[in-house]
């Protein structure tokens, strides 16, 4: 079953639910898996980019300490990757304009054109896939999709670091 057809057709209960956020999960993976060995980067350089773009998008300038917490690294791993993302010549670290003891990470314009080109189909097929959901409908995929996020947070948020142990 590779379309939404087999969702329509069966009872949707938790089983069916968690085995479809899995494949999502591995879909988006191997998608940003292609964007990463195309352009040379890391998993980890890609999610810390999606951190300080969400980051940026919302106004709040991003710090090292908080990619850190965000991405769960230490101080050298984090150090690594901006150091990558800046070779590559993704992001600059600026001091912040209130307060020169502290280094603000931001995107340059060049990463935000090469992410749109790769990144902007997927989208646009997403809109069209979804264009026949009501605002309900919407409405209600929104929620499962935040509650979803929460209880993934709120579960690695408990994990140790080697989780297969007591």
């Amino acid at each position: 079953m590779s379309g939404h057809e087999g969702a329509d057709q069966r009872r949707v209960d938790d089983e069916v639910l968690i085995t479809l956020v899995r494949r999502l999960t591995v879909e988006s993976d191997r998608f940003a898996e292609m964007f990463g060995e195309a352009h040379g980067l890391h998993r980890t350089d890609l999610n810390a980019l999606a951190v300080i773009m969400d980051a940026a998008r919302r106004g709040a300038p991003m710090s090292p300490s908080q990619l850190a917490a965000a991405l769960h690294l230490s101080a050298s791993a984090t150090t690594s990757v901006l150091d990558r993302l800046e070779r590559a010549g993704h992001l600059h670290r600026d001091r912040s304009a209130t307060d020169r003891r502290k280094v603000e990470l931001r995107m340059r314009e060049q990463a935000r054109e090469i992410g749109s080109a790769f990144f902007q189909p997927l989208g646009r097929r997403f809109a069209e896939a979804w264009q026949d959901l009501d605002d309900d409908e919407r409405r209600t995929v929104a929620r499962f999709l935040e509650l979803t996020i929460d209880a993934t947070t709120e579960v690695r948020g408990g994990l140790t670091a080697d989780p297969y142990s007591p």
